[in-house]
């Protein structure tokens, strides 16, 4: 499985690519919504998209309305990882077509949680 690390912060990239390639997950990266576009119009085109709300260029919501309007996109699973935790933001990424959405700072073993509960990992990978 692929997993594409969609955040301006190369500190969260890493953190982020740390937790899932120790889940058996192949990483791609990019720096704002804009460059995974471009990525998945080149064909790049994840299981799993772990998206920041806050990023220049092209936002997070504006990402995940933007794959949503894709039919070819519609099976990967977008999960919105952000400082933004108002409620109201929550339900606009939900409602917009995000998977699970997780609260910065987060623990890794939040990410991993939200993943067996989205059935990207099986139980028997969590050690």
């Amino acid at each position: 499985m692929r997993a594409m690390i969609i955040d301006d912060s190369r500190a969260m990239r890493s953190i982020l690519r740390r937790i899932v390639a120790g889940l058996h997950f192949e990483t791609l990266e990019a720096g704002n919504g804009q460059e995974a576009l471009d990525l998945f119009e080149a064909g790049d085109v994840p299981d799993l998209c772990l998206v920041d709300w806050n990023m220049p260029v092209m936002d997070g919501y504006t990402f995940i309305t933007r794959v949503r309007a894709n039919r070819d996109w519609r099976g990967v699973t977008l999960m919105m990882v952000t400082t933004e935790s108002e409620q109201g933001q929550i339900v606009k990424a939900l409602a917009a077509g995000a998977h699970e959405y997780v609260i910065k700072p987060f623990t890794p073993d939040a990410i991993v949680e939200k993943l067996e509960l989205l059935g990207l990992i099986p139980q028997e990978d969590v050690a």
